[in-house]
């Protein structure tokens, strides 16, 4: 397998076979981000990936189950690009079950309702969107190139196409000027279309990016220990899905508190009430944290 750059997978692939169909990001303008730059995105060719996927055949051999092909965004592919690779593995890796792609809801959203249903039929089998908000004025300031309506469209065909959606929800993004709308209107969204899983990642600013400067010019103020708990409380509290699992998965957050809304939910608020009455000294500070 040929690999350009860094590449990044969420850590509920950790055990995927990782061949890159797209380098860098389509967007790549995300104030708090430092992934892909310096990279230009492009496509890479079918020739080139089918290459690749053979390389990790005669490597590995049948037993790969899981394949995720980054970079960002790789849903922007022309569908019967995606359908071509997806089929081809398939083929190649008889124990094959399931395929996992990024996607942010601008890039889904070019995409028509038979489209994902195509690939769905295809063996795609989940999408991981990096949301991080679903307050418009946050996705604004933060250059997210979507909004709340455009992330309940994307997430709602996904759905609706049999496509799994793994939304990722950025704890701390908005600052403490605006945490509680930042916490509530992503609930709201999110509930408007009840994705299977919501990932919680606690912000840390990364050096390089336009959001580390505004924090170190003191135009941005992170959230505390505490203030962070607390958004997760609000954020979980306004949730309305139906059999969403929300997940703690990442080292940066502050608290792991897991389970499936509804049902879980009250014993999801009382493990955070638990964590807000221990002391900030316990925690890690606000700047330091690994995404």
């Amino acid at each position: 397998m040929r690999y350009e750059g860094t590449v990044y997978r969420p850590p509920s692939e950790a055990n995927s076979l990782l061949i890159q169909a797209t380098i860098g990001c389509p967007h790549n303008k995300c104030t708090f981000c430092s992934m892909y730059k310096g990279t230009t995105f492009r496509l890479r060719s079918i020739t080139e990936i089918k290459e690749d996927l053979l390389m990790a055949k005669n490597y590995y051999g049948d037993f790969i189950t899981s394949i995720f092909f980054p970079d960002g965004n790789t849903i922007i592919m022309k569908t019967p690009q995606l359908v071509e690779i997806f089929s081809y593995a398939y083929r190649l890796f008889p124990h094959l079950k399931r395929i996992t792609v990024y996607g942010s809801a601008r890039f889904v959203n070019k995409k028509t309702l038979p489209d994902l249903i195509t690939l769905k039929e295809a063996g795609l089998t989940r999408v991981h969107t990096g949301m991080e908000s679903g307050d418009d004025e946050t996705l604004l300031h933060i250059k997210k190139g979507t909004t709340s309506q455009e992330i309940i469209e994307a997430g709602s065909k996904l759905k609706e196409a049999g496509i799994e959606t793994s939304e990722y929800y950025l704890v701390g993004i908005a600052g403490t000027a605006r945490s509680r709308e930042h916490a509530i209107n992503s609930a709201r969204t999110l509930s408007a279309f009840s994705p299977d899983f919501i990932r919680m990642r606690t912000f840390v600013p990364m050096p390089g990016t336009p959001l580390y400067e505004d924090y170190t010019q003191g135009k941005f103020r992170l959230l505390s220990p505490h203030q962070a708990l607390q958004e997760v409380y609000t954020f979980i509290e306004n949730l309305e899905c139906l059999g969403s699992v929300v997940l703690s998965d990442h080292v940066s957050n502050y608290w792991d508190v897991n389970g499936v809304i509804p049902q879980d939910k009250a014993s999801m608020l009382e493990s955070l009430q638990e964590a807000l009455r221990i002391g900030e000294n316990y925690f890690r500070p606000p700047h330091l944290g690994h995404l």
